[in-house]
């Protein structure tokens, strides 16, 4: 259970800081939030790529599911600058 938490939360520092780095200019936003965000990215972006028939036959590493959740958090850091009033540079 604590090894699946420590899981979420070091992929969600991964995905939200290369969602961070796609997205032009600077964003002001927390690494708290950046890591929320990042989780929820990967979250999202993996579920809508299995719901869309995404099958990984032959093993390894997820490489669809993984650049879905980035770009779904780039999405949500965009939202989340949008929502907050906070402009990007």
């Amino acid at each position: 259970m604590i090894s699946t938490i420590i899981g979420a939360i070091i992929g969600g520092l991964i995905i939200g800081a290369l969602a961070r780095l796609v997205l032009p200019g600077k964003q002001s936003i927390s690494i708290l939030v950046t890591i929320i965000l990042g989780i929820l990215g990967s979250l999202v972006g993996s579920w809508l790529v299995y719901q869309l028939g995404y099958d990984n036959e032959n093993g390894g590493f997820e490489i669809i599911p993984f650049l879905a959740g980035i770009a779904v958090a780039a999405a949500l850091i965009v939202g989340y600058g949008m929502a907050t009033g906070r402009k990007q540079v």
